[in-house]
């Protein structure tokens, strides 16, 4: 099997401790390559390395930066196949899924060469005459940027062509479940022209090493999407070490559907929700709530839907259900379907394996003494409970820690702008999905769902700093 490094100083480097990890196909747990099993002295040569670029880089001319980026995007789309036929392999994805998830990569590197321009500051008045008062922002350092498995292409290049395009430098943990597509991203960028140093990977395990980067000295900021327990600790770190922050974590997201919805988009919205990526997505709609006197029909159409999923090669762009990526998130999904039916839930639909793949899931009769109803299964698995009414229906949506994302379908405008208001969630779609994302809105959640947003313009925050500069005339 090929043996891949670490990417730091824009080079390959191997492990200081010589030591690699396999990386497993997820349709048969096999192993297909070795990344280096990174050590704290290699993070620390990762973020040296940023540091020592961050100099040059953050005084380039704005054009330097945006033009990198809009090679990357158009490097990223030439090769689109390549990068989606990674992620296949590597995470067990989809084809259609993987395809539409290096779109939205290059979207984001587009919108990230825009936000190259964004930077600006103010004149302010002074109370002494002739004084001038300018502020203006700049880049921080280096930003740690730790990503997840499910979206690793999204999200290696959101966490860090939005840094880059402020004048920051980059040092990424990649999910050791997807280290390969960062690998291919560092490549990537070394090709679109991006100086040696600005973006560095070294792969491992989080519990190894993840705090050597968080709680490194030179780290100025953190973006992080995963856990809400790891994220938990990660902000911990960042309160003792005075660091930026932006956590994108869990979520539990509920869609409504009232008795005046569009029921057939209804339920293609609950579709997508629940089982894309095989409900391995943080928006999943692991919770829908539906207005008693439809609640019968749309069962019955959502699980006729759910039972025509896809779950063939996933080379076919008809199939939408793919592997679950490792036996430990496997046997959670088994614990909370177990779990629920030994407690009186009814499986509607689903509730088998095909190998490592779980078929779509729907559950009925869900109550609170269950895992599955305030825990985040992260696979194909959600319930459907009946409700009297959007009151009924948003104390219901409100009864969790998470809030993510959240949707509802009516066509009652007031229904739609209360439930918007009132329901505790970062994100709220009316007539759409709850999985949804665009590269310049502002992405996250509250409660255990994060802190802080994503974006170009609301990533500035945490990745630059605000400077003073008085002139007196």
């Amino acid at each position: 099997m090929e043996r891949h490094g670490h990417w730091i100083g824009g080079v390959l480097v191997p492990p200081s401790a010589g030591e690699y990890f396999a990386v497993l196909d997820p349709e048969s747990d096999r192993p297909f390559a070795l990344a280096a099993r990174g050590t704290p002295a290699d993070v620390d040569a990762a973020v040296q390395a940023a540091q020592a670029a961050f100099p040059a880089f953050s005084r380039a001319p704005v054009n330097v930066r945006e033009a990198v980026l809009s090679r990357a995007a158009a490097l990223l789309e030439r090769d689109a196949e390549e990068f989606a036929s990674l992620m296949v392999t590597e995470i067990g994805s989809p084809i259609g899924k993987a395809r539409h998830e290096v779109q939205r990569a290059a979207d984001v590197f587009r919108a990230a060469a825009g936000a190259t321009r964004y930077l600006s500051g103010k004149t302010l008045p002074s109370d002494t005459p002739g004084k001038l008062n300018l502020t203006f922002r700049v880049p921080l350092g280096v930003i740690a940027s730790i990503t997840p498995f499910n979206v690793p292409l999204a999200k290696g290049v959101r966490l860090s062509a939005i840094p880059l395009a402020f004048g920051n430098t980059v040092a990424m943990l990649p999910s050791e479940e997807a280290p390969l597509m960062a690998l291919r991203l560092a490549q990537l960028y070394r090709e679109a022209g991006l100086p040696a140093g600005c973006f560095n990977v070294v792969t491992g395990f989080g519990h190894e090493i993840g705090d050597s980067l968080t709680g490194h000295p030179l780290v100025r900021s953190i973006s992080f999407t995963g856990s809400t327990r790891v994220g938990a600790h990660i902000r911990e770190i960042a309160a003792r070490t005075g660091k930026k922050l932006t956590l994108e974590l869990g979520g539990k997201s509920p869609l409504v559907v009232l008795d005046d919805a569009n029921l057939a988009r209804a339920v293609q919205a609950a579709i997508q929700g629940s089982f894309g990526n095989q409900g391995q997505v943080c928006m999943a709609s692991s919770r829908i709530y539906v207005q008693r006197g439809i609640a019968a029909e749309f069962l019955s159409r959502f699980g006729d839907a759910a039972r025509r999923l896809g779950l063939g090669d996933l080379r076919d762009p008809a199939t939408v259900i793919g592997p679950i990526i490792n036996a430990r998130q496997r046997a959670r999904i088994r614990a909370h379907v177990d779990d629920a039916v030994a407690k009186g839930a009814t499986v509607e639909c689903g509730g088998r394996w095909i190998g490592h793949r779980c078929e779509p899931t729907v559950l009925t009769g869900v109550t609170r003494d269950m895992l599955c109803h305030s825990e985040e299964t992260f696979g194909p698995v959600t319930a459907v409970y009946a409700v009297d009414g959007l009151d009924e229906a948003l104390r219901a949506a409100n009864d969790t820690r998470y809030g993510l994302a959240a949707a509802i379908f009516t066509s009652d405008l007031g229904h739609a702008l209360r439930y918007a208001r009132d329901v505790d969630a970062g994100m709220v779609h009316v007539n759409g999905a709850t999985a949804q994302a665009e590269p310049h809105v502002p992405f996250g959640g509250v409660g255990d769902s994060g802190t802080g947003r994503e974006g170009p313009e609301y990533d500035m925050e945490a990745m630059t700093e605000w400077k003073w500069v008085s002139i007196q005339l």
